[in-house]
């Protein structure tokens, strides 16, 4: 009956899968020097739980996405090094009506991509819900309405292997909160084209002894080999660990191939192996977790010895590596690739969003609209929900991940309000948050910022004595700001010039979500209900 239901709330769902559009190149974060190497990381953004597969002389990745929507974002390189997003899986989250509010830490957990009979498929767990499955001829989409692979909750991590018989397989974990066991990592047969399980599931490994927090496998077959990677220790602290068996039932070797030895990198796992089209070089993402930012994405040099993984710089040559801060780049097939990194500022001249935005809930169409040539983005206002404690329970928070660990963004603006208390603001979200906001009160447009520490609790917003808007100001462009020093430290500021900016409000100190790193973005609310909608129309949105 589950199962039923969810197809019938997967059909026709609507889905994203058009070019990132073109945009300058990042002005604060450039991991390619330019000289042959690159710095780390070489995504500054938290792009948790990344997954990379190769085809060709091309590389794609994902990552987790949780509550966000567009959700799992598709990112491509040719080099590992420089990245640009294509495309996502979907535009709204199913099942739909569950992601219509937002829902901080699920959705969308670890997935995993590969290749497979000239289809890209992506595994994905939500964890209250079970192990999905889309496909598509091309990883810019269109991609295929998720199915079921396994009704289930608890399961996580979700990783297939095609062996050379024609038999699939699936690994997975277990998460502790839905399922009340972890650390541990189980296979279960799959059916030759993965969209269903086809027997028990088998235990494989048992971390508890020395491996704890054991997650996030992923499978691979090399000379013999069957190969298990997968993350231990916990996110900020942990380690990379390898299993292999000649069998893919077990009983699985374990070894530690990579930790953070004597370098600042904490915690490097939980990640992706790819070889060059050549086959002669090896290479390993993973993610390091910076807390505000997020979990970014690093690149590591990866050899191998007696059959054994080692991941990144092996100074004593014990076979257990650690992070590298700069390296050569990778071999590039062909032409190298020119400097390029995900989009963060929009001018919004185009009829689409950049890729690089994303909801805190599935989005309803009327709540933005885009108008190309005229370039501008329209954000009417929204109700806030029933309820409403503080902005951790508003669905309409268009964000993306901070891109850098110092930057400035600004937006110029416009608010023409139609509705006592109707509010535009620049946000930066987490389980803390702030922001600039102006606001309609009292036929007046008054300029505050409001912090709410603890917002996943619901606690209270405290606010800034307002500054009133000058009447000579009225109907001219606006422009907000949010300085972003290191550390996730945020100032917040206006202009009406855009050449003088003003501070308001206390420094705020980000805090990361829930399982993700804080965001940066807009809002625009109402707490009346009525049958119309004032609008701001933001004229551009600029990170440098």
């Amino acid at each position: 009956m589950f199962r039923q239901l969810l197809c019938a709330l997967l059909t026709a769902l609507p889905l994203l899968g058009a070019a990132q559009p073109t945009g300058a190149l990042s002005k604060v974060w450039v991991p390619d020097l330019g000289n042959g190497t690159y710095k780390n990381p070489v995504l500054y953004a938290d792009y948790s739980d990344p997954d990379v597969v190769r085809v060709g002389a091309d590389y794609y990745l994902t990552s987790s996405s949780f509550n966000a929507v567009p959700g799992l974002q598709i990112l491509h390189s040719r080099d590992l090094v420089n990245w640009s997003i294509i495309g996502a899986v979907f535009s709204k989250q199913p099942p739909l009506v569950r992601y219509a509010e937002p829902q901080h830490g699920n959705g969308v957990w670890a997935p995993a991509i590969r290749y497979h009979n000239k289809e890209f498929y992506i595994y994905y767990p939500d964890p209250d819900l079970g192990i999905f499955v889309t496909k598509a001829k091309n990883p810019a989409g269109p991609w295929s309405a998720p199915v079921c692979v396994k009704e289930a909750k608890g399961w996580i991590d979700p990783c297939p292997l095609w062996d050379e018989d024609g038999r699939a397989y699936l690994v997975h974990g277990f998460a502790g909160s839905r399922a009340g066991i972890k650390t541990i990592l189980a296979i279960s047969p799959m059916s030759p084209d993965g969209l269903r399980l086809t027997g028990d599931d088998a235990l494989v490994f048992d971390g508890h002894a020395k491996h704890p927090t054991l997650e996030g496998p992923k499978f691979y077959k090399r000379n013999g080999y069957y190969y298990i990677f997968a993350p231990a220790g916990g996110v900020p602290t942990g380690w990379q660990l390898v299993l292999r068996s000649k069998n893919v039932y077990g009983p699985y070797e374990d070894r530690i191939v990579m930790d953070q030895g004597k370098t600042a990198v904490n915690g490097p796992h939980q990640g992706a192996w790819v070889d060059t089209p050549d086959g002669k070089e090896h290479w390993f993402l993973h993610f390091q977790d910076q807390g505000p930012y997020g979990r970014v994405v690093h690149l590591q040099p990866m050899g191998w010895k007696n059959d054994w993984p080692v991941i990144g710089a092996d100074p004593d040559g014990d076979g257990k590596g650690e992070p590298v801060a700069t390296y050569r780049k990778p071999a590039v097939k062909g032409k190298a690739q020119p400097l390029t990194t995900p989009p963060t500022s929009d001018e919004f001249s185009s009829t689409q969003l950049g890729l690089q935005w994303q909801w805190h809930a599935n989005p309803q169409d009327y709540w933005a609209f885009l108008n190309g040539p005229q370039g501008y983005l329209r954000l009417y206002s929204v109700p806030l929900p029933e309820g409403f404690k503080n902005y951790w329970q508003v669905p309409n928070l268009l964000l993306q991940k901070l891109p850098a660990d110092v930057f400035t963004a600004t937006t110029k603006l416009a608010f023409t309000p139609r509705l006592e208390g109707e509010k535009l603001g620049l946000i930066v979200m987490g389980l803390d948050y702030a922001y600039l906001s102006v606001a309609n009160q009292g036929g007046k447009l008054l300029l505050s910022q409001a912090v709410c520490l603890n917002a996943d609790k619901l606690s209270p917003e405290t606010t800034t004595a307002p500054v009133e808007v000058p009447a000579a100001q009225a109907g001219q462009p606006l422009y907000l700001r949010v300085a972003v020093r290191a550390g996730a430290k945020c100032q917040f500021s206006y202009s009406f010039d855009g050449q003088a900016f003003q501070p308001l409000g206390a420094e705020f100190q980000a805090r990361e979500g829930k399982w993700i790193g804080a965001k940066v973005g807009l809002f625009c609310s109402r707490a009346a209900k009525f049958n119309d909608a004032g609008a701001a129309d933001i004229d551009w949105f600029r990170i440098e």
